[in-house]
């Protein structure tokens, strides 16, 4: 004979009915984050004449006025004041944000480093290093546990980028430092208690009084703008946007979804960099690096499928049985 318990079973389904729909809502705002993360090596060649380090600076700053400027518009101001306050009241908080902010930092210089120096590929093998990184840092620190086909999809991912690291014939430094600096951002972001919105606005706070220093100071006193033209201004202006945007959905991807399989997901974005950087900007792309690319590929769509399976059992309904 079975039973049920129908206000147990009634609030079950509905806690696993809010845990579905904050877990579908995570894999569409971190499958959105790193689709925008792909095309942005097509905004940074539009300001290939400037600095990377000028453009770095502005990116900062245009940042904190864009997190503002809606944070005041939607009405949020008071909430996310009141969660900054609440960050730097705990010293561990404190130093966890400060430190997501120099990642940050360091990570968006690489990238706009490599983008304008024709080196899209090496920095599309810096996120497929990535999600290699998030697996170590989930396993040994937030033990996370793989399943069979995940520890094969992840063996398999590991062997293309090993091949994509020796093709090189030397330490791809870029792809490295791309790969560690976003690889602990993340983990950061994942165990920080800070929202979204409070925790970018933090961290671009953090960041803008140097941001500042640097374009006044080094650019002589002219905020960084003299020696640009109109339409480069705008671009950096906007650059803030083009940041902020997919940081918030990142962001709220991570909190809902579990480390491994944001790691996984973020192989969207260096595919579209890879593509990018062979078609359209032209850069040498060998018979080797497309074999290894095809393992990694081979790796992801294994590690798909595990998880695809895992979802439908999931989403069973279970029946108690009376003993």
């Amino acid at each position: 004979m079975f039973y049920t318990d129908s206000g147990k079973r009634e609030n079950g389904m509905e806690g696993k009915q809010v845990g579905e729909t904050q877990q579908g809502f995570g894999v569409l705002a971190a499958v959105c984050a790193y689709l925008l993360w792909g095309f942005l090596p097509l905004y940074w060649k539009l300001l290939g004449g400037v600095p990377a380090s000028d453009i770095l600076a502005h990116r900062i700053v245009w940042s904190l006025v864009f997190m503002l400027a809606v944070i005041l518009v939607t009405g949020m101001f008071k909430g996310v004041w009141r969660e900054i306050k609440n960050t730097f009241s705990s010293k561990k908080t404190a130093l966890a944000i400060t430190a997501a902010s120099i990642l940050i930092s360091v990570n968006w210089f690489i990238f706009i480093f490599a983008v304008n120096s024709d080196r899209v590929i090496e920095a599309s093998l810096g996120y497929y290093i990535n999600p290699l990184i998030n697996v170590t840092l989930a396993a040994v620190l937030l033990k996370e546990k793989l399943s069979k086909a995940e520890t094969a999809a992840f063996g398999l991912a590991a062997a293309g980028v090993v091949m994509l690291t020796v093709y090189y014939g030397y330490v791809p430094w870029a792809a490295l430092g791309l790969a560690l600096s976003f690889g602990f951002y993340g983990l950061i972001k994942k165990i920080t208690p800070v929202g979204a919105w409070a925790g970018l606005t933090i961290e671009t706070m953090l960041m803008t009084p140097f941001a500042l220093l640097f374009l006044v100071i080094w650019k002589d006193n002219s905020g960084g703008f003299s020696s640009y033209a109109g339409s480069d201004i705008l671009l950096l202006m906007g650059a803030g946007a083009a940041t902020a945007v997919p940081l918030l959905l990142f962001a709220a991807g991570a909190k809902r979804i579990t480390f491994s399989l944001m790691g996984f997901l973020q192989y969207g974005a260096p595919t579209i960099m890879l593509l990018l950087g062979v078609f359209l900007f032209e850069e040498p792309f060998s018979h080797q690096q497309l074999i290894s690319f095809l393992i990694v590929w081979a790796g992801l769509i294994l590690f798909t499928w595990s998880r695809a399976g895992t979802a439908r059992r999931n989403r069973k309904p279970s029946v108690k049985k009376a003993k």
